[in-house]
């Protein structure tokens, strides 16, 4: 009897979680565009470059990658979304590896950041790509929204 006791008290906890979750979900359903912060003032582009120590680089990166992700061009088609904010995500990355090839030494990390650069560029590609492929499928009402990043 005991076994049935704890048996439906952890039915009970996990529908009790299931019903928070969803009305969390429910409350932070994001409407089309709603992580994007109108007006905020765009970064100046990332210069990997040792005029900076490599905290400032990273620092640099992150804002370049955080602001590219608020501003991506959102529909709320989640394919779409995850591609457009992943643009610039995967970019961050790249811009970070490239602050590690100026100052890490260790040959492991640098060879993996290099490897970051290769393969984040070519999924990059592969999203811009995509892209293009959805927009070329919208009616022609709806007018094309750009990628934000390119690789660099």
């Amino acid at each position: 009897m005991q076994r049935s006791s704890s048996s439906h008290g952890a039915r009970t906890a996990v529908h009790a979680l299931a019903a928070l979750c969803l009305s969390a979900a429910s409350l932070a359903a994001p409407a089309e565009n709603a992580h994007q912060h109108p007006g905020q003032a765009a970064p100046p582009p990332f210069i990997a470059s040792t005029a900076k120590p490599y905290a400032a680089l990273i620092d640099d990166a992150m804002n370049v990658m955080h602001h590219g992700m608020t501003q991506a061009p959102t529909n709320g088609i989640p394919d779409h979304d995850f591609v457009a904010m992943m643009i610039p995500h995967h970019q961050g990355a790249i811009d970070m590896a490239k602050a590690l090839l100026l100052y890490g030494k260790d040959p492991a990390l640098r060879n993996l950041a290099q490897g970051i650069i290769t393969e984040q560029q070519n999924e990059i590609r592969l999203m811009q790509a995509w892209l293009l492929r959805y927009q070329a499928t919208l009616p022609q009402s709806m007018p094309p929204q750009p990628s934000q990043s390119q690789p660099r």
